[in-house]
Order: structure tokens, then sequence, then C-alpha cells
């Protein structure tokens, strides 16, 4: 045995940590936002933002390959890869364009043919994570599947949140300032 000092191991702060979970997950979590972003525009302005809708999904297949590719090494299944991803996203953005035509565009409202463009995504992003073996597109699905709910039923519960939240900052803001108050130091 040494009698040498063993090295102390210091933990990695957080920012660090954040930084490279940032650096990992990135294409992820940018699909996620822009297709929640897509469905939040979308219900403010109370417009169809029909070529945003058909490129974001072209782009979440570009994703697909691109986080893929360095996994296939073979010639012939980076050509796999790229048609499977070029048809499955194909098929995606046919069933948006049924969406978007004129007989049934006119049957929902706005707020409604996002909601359902999100559920497009929301299924193509899970298959196609099925697809190419990747856990973290099937649980973007998952994700935005989720939001589909969730964005309904935050419209129809916004009033109701903004009193829950008027509510708590008006009980606990006097609490809390009489708590700062007491716990603080005399002079």
């Amino acid at each position: 045995m040494s009698d040498l000092p063993s090295p102390e191991v210091k933990p990695t702060p957080w920012p660090v940590k954040f930084r490279h979970f940032l650096m990992k997950e990135w294409p992820y979590l940018v699909m996620l936002v822009v297709a929640l972003f897509g469905v939040a525009y979308t219900s403010v302005t109370r417009r169809p933002l029909t070529l945003y809708w058909f490129a974001l999904a072209p782009f979440i297949g570009v994703i697909c390959v691109m986080t893929r590719w360095s996994a296939v090494k073979d010639r012939d299944a980076r050509l796999h890869l790229v048609w499977t991803q070029v048809l499955h996203w194909g098929a995606v953005l046919a069933a948006m364009n049924l969406l978007y035509v004129a007989d049934v565009g006119q049957m929902m409202s706005t707020d409604a043919r996002a909601l359902y463009v999100l559920t497009l995504l929301a299924l193509g992003t899970f298959t196609a994570g099925v697809h190419i073996g990747s856990w973290r597109f099937c649980l973007v699905g998952v994700f935005l599947a989720l939001g589909v709910p969730a964005i309904a039923w935050l419209e129809q519960s916004a009033l109701l949140l903004l009193l829950g939240v008027v509510v708590v900052v008006g009980v606990g803001a006097p609490l809390w300032w009489r708590y700062t108050k007491e716990s603080a130091p005399t002079q």
C-alpha cells in the first residue's frame, strides 16, 4: 500500500451537469419546445399555422435521421433509415394535409385543428421512435400526446387557474411577509 493521500473527488456542480444534459438531449428538447410553441401560438392568435406544421414534421424527421445516423454504419442501412423516415413523415404530412382540406377545415375550429395536428405529431414521433429504436423519441411522442389533453384542459380552466393563483398569492404573501418580519434579526 502506498502512503500517498487519495485524491478527493469533488462533486460536479449542477450548472455543469445541466449543461451536459442540454448538450446530450438538445434534439428532443427542441422538438418539444417547437411543437408546443406552435400549439400555444395557434391557441392565442386563433389563426392556423399551416406552413409551420408542414415544416415541423420534416424537421422532426431530419432529427430522427441525425440522431440515429452515427449508430448506423452500413451504407444500405443508412439508405434504409432515410427512406423509412421519408415515407413515415410523408404519411404524417398527408394525414395533416387532410385536416386542412377546405371541407374538413370548415368543420373544425382553429384550436381543435391545432390539437389534432399535435396528436398526429405525437403519434408520428412515437412511431418514428419505435422504427429507429429510440426510447427518447418515444418519450417525446408521449409528452406531446399528454400535451393534447393538458392544453385542452388549460384552455377550459384558465379562469379557474387564475383565481387559484390569486388566492394562493393573496393568502401566501401576507404569511410570507409576516414570517420574514418575525425571523429578521433585531438590531
